[in-house]
């Protein structure tokens, strides 16, 4: 595989990006020819030490949803996942990692808007990287918010799609809603109902839920 590509590829590809812990396996994916706009999203999966890799289901039906709202996507494993290297860094590591891969989408694609998201552990890193960054959408699948410092992170200058799965056995969604609530209008929650964490059976809903809402943002 390629590492540090100068381009974006022209069709789906598997490369590597150098990163602050050694190689980081990135997979890009690009809409239908003549479907293409200016924006590329790059998307964290959930916890490494619970299976979470950048082939997650819930990660792929979101990359899919954009994809076919013509962006370009990257996924990426995180530092110790597949063929990433490094070790698990609770949050801190898998942020710079994260880093890593934007400041390679902006050098190959500099005009392009960065839309971010995440799936549980995933939505965490997203929004801690976008604390600082032009973000112009930001997607939080099944925030994790008890467990880790969501309350200590901004809002981001962007919109802002919340789902949560109100039978989610893994993040509270009475706590996600709690969180929510006092974020007011900076977060738009959307609550999916008869909904476990992994949207097992619901995948092609969660697809569309996403697509309806941030189509409005679209460049």
């Amino acid at each position: 595989m390629d590492t540090d590509p100068a381009e974006f590829p022209t069709e789906s590809a598997e490369f590597f990006i150098t990163g602050p812990a050694g190689r980081i396996e990135c997979l890009g994916d690009v809409p239908e020819e003549g479907e293409e706009r200016p924006a590329t999203a790059v998307l964290c999966h959930p916890h490494p030490q619970h299976g979470g890799t950048l082939r997650n289901k819930v990660v792929t039906i979101m990359e899919r949803s954009l994809r076919e709202l013509g962006l370009r996507t990257v996924r990426f494993n995180f530092r110790g996942v597949g063929e990433s290297q490094g070790e698990f860094d609770d949050g801190d590591g898998e942020t710079d990692d994260l880093m890593a891969v934007i400041d390679w989408v902006r050098k190959v694609r500099p005009d392009d808007d960065l839309w971010l998201g995440g799936f549980s552990f995933g939505s965490y890193i997203a929004l801690k990287a976008a604390q600082d960054l032009p973000v112009r959408q930001l997607i939080s699948i099944a925030p994790p918010v008890e467990r880790y410092g969501f309350a200590d992170l901004q809002p981001p200058n962007c919109p802002w799609l919340v789902v949560q799965g109100d039978e989610d056995e893994v993040v509270s969604p009475e706590a996600v809603y709690d969180w929510a609530e006092k974020l007011g209008q900076d977060a738009n929650l959307v609550v999916m109902e008869g909904t476990g964490h992994f949207f097992h059976r619901r995948l092609m809903d969660l697809r569309g839920l996403i697509k309806n809402h941030v189509q409005p943002n679209l460049p």
